[in-house]
């Protein structure tokens, strides 16, 4: 059997010792195994080669090499220094070296080695050459014979694995520090509480203005417990993907404005004013809940550090494509450069009381770190002490989509035709049933959907229904065009949601209002 260019012989008992040639050259038994073999033999990602060290004789290749290295034998000859020109520059050195040492031990003919090609394409492939060396009668290596093995993908795949081994090592280690660190902040409040809620209960002739301070004391460490278990909780919940991140389509001027609303008070009782200069529709593709929680918590940071009186700045813009930034800028005390590298990091508990004594879990910045990259974003910071601090996140731009389903030729065009003058930042892809629809809604989060009511495979009614049970698409604006709509089809659609229908025959001026009104 001939494969790749060996020439497999199994004939007598006096052949046993050879399991290939090639051009007449014999591998035996004592060179290699049978085993590496078969396993390349079933692979097929390699190539086999006889070298010459004699610069003007050719070196022969089989016909696999063009499959690997994107050369064919005679381009290979045609390079400068044959072979050796496709060998990476870094490996080049290495890759001498070998023969040098086998040159010098006559009694080692065979050799390993791995290392890097530049292929034709400029890729590079990561390769393992076994080879056996051919002395002539003086023992100078005349030429050299043997397989190369393409291993680019199984060596990618370790790479990935010892990676990822050196992330749940590094993640084990976080884990038991945290284990350490937690179990103490858990532990020594609970002392205090006990003593100052046990004096409450049996010293009934307390006077008021004690009894104030220990419930009050009471009443802020339980909150700072509760919040530090609130977190971690979160955090275990996304590390172990127990908890699902949901994105949808979200206004970035209406998620800020929520979490300035909900920490105003905060903000009033130490005089400071929070601005905001954030555009109009600008939209992101994050899991509301998550988002709030994660920037609630930075700009709750900014009012503890700051000092009364001063302001704190929230912004964002496009950062890269398909990438908004958020900017949250405070002129407090800052952060020392010695604490810098403490934060995000579970196993590093850091915290600080702020300007009137507010205390916090010091895991808070651990827990936004998590969610802005389970959104594939990124956090970084800037700060110095007694200027101030910004924290950048950056979070996925929801997809400016209209998805359309719709088979009539003219109203397409009606709809490209509009879209195109009034709402030239959308882009608009068409759907011909509602299948589709389904399939292209999860690829991305369209800004609103417009379904004819009579569609082949599924009805507008069947579609809404099926998009409403599901927390990802049930905030979606859809809008239902029809020739006429019975007052029972249509007060089945209110009640699932839809509040805007297209009557047909579509004009210009009425698909341009709708969509506006939803859009805006």
């Amino acid at each position: 059997m001939k494969t790749n260019g060996f020439n497999f012989n199994s004939a007598n008992k006096a052949e046993e010792a050879t399991y290939f040639n090639m051009n007449n050259q014999i591998f035996d038994k004592n060179g290699f195994s049978k085993e590496v073999f078969s396993l390349l033999i079933s692979s097929g990602v390699f190539f086999t080669f006889i070298r010459y060290l004699e610069p003007k004789r050719k070196d022969e290749f089989s016909e696999s090499v063009l499959q690997i290295t994107g050369y064919s034998q005679e381009e290979i000859n045609s390079l400068k220094n044959k072979y050796l020109s496709c060998v990476h520059e870094d490996d080049l050195r290495k890759f001498k070296d070998k023969l040098l040492d086998l040159e010098e031990r006559l009694t080692e003919n065979t050799y390993s080695i791995e290392y890097r090609l530049n292929s034709k394409s400029g890729d590079i492939v990561r390769v393992k050459e076994f080879a056996k060396v051919i002395r002539d009668s003086n023992g100078s290596i005349k030429h050299v014979i043997g397989f190369i093995n393409d291993i680019t993908e199984s060596k990618k795949k370790i790479d990935e694995m010892q990676i990822l081994l050196h992330k749940m090592e590094e993640l084990n280690r976080s884990k038991d520090k945290l284990i350490s660190i937690v179990s103490h902040d858990l532990r020594a409040p609970f002392t205090s509480l006990l003593g100052f809620s046990e004096i409450l209960l049996n010293e009934p002739d307390l006077q008021e203005a004690e009894r104030r301070e220990y419930l009050e004391y009471i009443n802020d460490a339980s909150r700072t417990q509760l919040q530090l278990i609130n977190y971690l909780l979160d955090w275990s919940r996304l590390q172990t993907g127990t908890m699902k991140v949901e994105p949808r389509r979200l206004e970035t001027k209406s998620i800020i404005n929520n979490c300035v609303s909900v920490l105003t008070g905060a903000a009033i009782r130490k005089s400071i004013e929070i601005k905001t200069d954030i555009p109009n529709n600008m939209f992101l593709n994050v899991d509301e809940r998550l988002i709030n929680q994660a920037i609630t918590n930075l700009l709750s940071n900014a009012i503890k550090f700051t000092q009364p009186g001063k302001n704190i700045l929230i912004k964002s813009a496009k950062f890269k494509e398909q990438t908004i930034e958020i900017i949250i800028k405070d002129e407090g005390v800052g952060i020392s450069e010695e604490n810098q590298s403490k934060l995000f990091r579970i196993d590093e508990k850091f915290t600080l009381n702020g300007t009137m004594g507010e205390k916090g879990s010091g895991l808070g910045l651990t827990l936004v770190k998590e969610i802005v990259e389970k959104h594939n974003g990124q956090i970084w910071f800037y700060s110095k002490e007694n200027e101030g601090t910004e924290f950048h996140i950056t979070l996925p731009e929801a997809h400016n989509i209209f998805i359309i389903i719709e088979n009539n030729q003219e109203n397409k065009q009606l709809y490209e035709s509009v879209i195109q003058d009034s709402f030239s930042n959308f882009e608009i892809v068409f759907a011909q049933n509602g299948y589709e629809a389904i399939n292209l809604i999860a690829e991305k989060t369209p800004a609103l959907i417009i379904s004819h009511h009579h569609m082949p495979l599924m009805t507008g009614t069947q579609l809404v229904e099926s998009l409403k049970k599901k927390e990802n698409y049930k905030n979606i604006p859809i809008a239902i065009s029809a020739e006429n709509l019975e007052d029972s089809v249509k007060n089945r659609y209110i009640g699932l949601g839809v509040r805007e229908f297209l009557y047909q025959p579509l004009n210009y001026s009425s698909v341009e209002n709708i969509i506006k009104d939803i859009i805006d």
